[in-house]
């Protein structure tokens, strides 16, 4: 299992400062999810929690150890991730691209090995994806095509899991299927899943921890009910909502309040 430690971390891209300072541990088998408008720093900071850019400033550790004295092989083959898209150029099988999840571990010229087969058929059935194995990648429906980039991430067999917006594009179906499998991975397997997330009433039901991020700065870190408040939201989004419970969990509920607008009379309208 693995945990992430975030020292005083800042990161700049050439248009300006996109985090400031950010200090954040999150302990192995936590399942955390990351909040915040369009720029707020959410994609950076995966991008940095995998080696993938280096910090302005600050550390980042998997464990104890600073990902700027890990190989690339070494955090390949204890973190994965899941991108909001992947393009494939060639006509891959499911099968195919998800045995690229295996490039860490195969040997150069040895090709794939029986550890490499059986890595990618668990990884297909964990996503329910074994019986479309031998269709192409791009023929699949965006859900479909999210399920096989989540098992291809898997057959990397992580102790970590990080997602960038895995719910984008997808039907409120596949979004919920595509939760309740992140859930039990890290329920049943103790993988440490961090995921940035859109939709805030589905990361409210999901998640235990939510980390809500405002121009490159942690505004709030807590559960959901400490994090989505009517003040946390109008200040990370701009938006007026009303808070309330969940119907059936525990947990805080968004409604978006319409902002009040006036027609050609000057009358409101509704």
């Amino acid at each position: 299992m693995i945990g992430l430690q975030i020292k005083e971390l800042s990161f700049s891209y050439l248009n300006g400062l996109v985090l400031d300072s950010i200090n954040l541990s999150i302990k192995a088998g936590e399942m955390v999810g990351l909040l915040g408008a369009n720029g707020s720093g959410k994609t950076t900071l995966i991008k940095l929690a995998t080696g993938i850019l280096k910090p302005l400033q600050g550390e980042i550790r998997l464990n104890d150890t600073d990902i700027a004295h890990l190989s690339r092989k070494f955090i390949a083959r204890n973190v994965a991730v899941v991108p909001q898209q992947l393009f494939i150029p060639f006509a891959f099988t499911v099968r195919e691209v998800v045995g690229l999840g295996r490039t860490p571990f195969v040997k150069i010229l040895s090709g794939e090995n029986a550890v490499d087969r059986e890595a990618v058929r668990a990884a297909l059935d964990i996503v329910g994806m074994t019986r479309l194995q031998e269709r192409h990648f791009d023929e699949l429906s965006g859900g479909e095509r999210q399920k096989v980039i989540l098992a291809m991430a898997l057959a990397q067999q992580p102790k970590m899991l990080l997602l960038d917006e895995p719910l984008v594009h997808l039907d409120i179906t596949h979004q919920v299927e595509m939760l309740e499998l992140v859930k039990t991975l890290n329920s049943e397997q103790g993988i440490t899943i961090i995921a940035a997330v859109h939709d805030l009433n589905l990361a409210s039901l999901y998640f235990d921890r939510l980390v809500l991020l405002k121009g490159g700065k942690i505004l709030n870190d807590g559960t959901p009910a400490q994090v989505i408040t009517e003040e946390g939201i109008r200040e990370a989004f701009s938006a007026e909502v009303s808070i309330g419970q969940h119907p059936t969990a525990n947990v805080p509920h968004i409604i978006v309040t319409p902002r009040e607008r006036e027609n050609n009379n000057g009358t409101e309208s509704r």
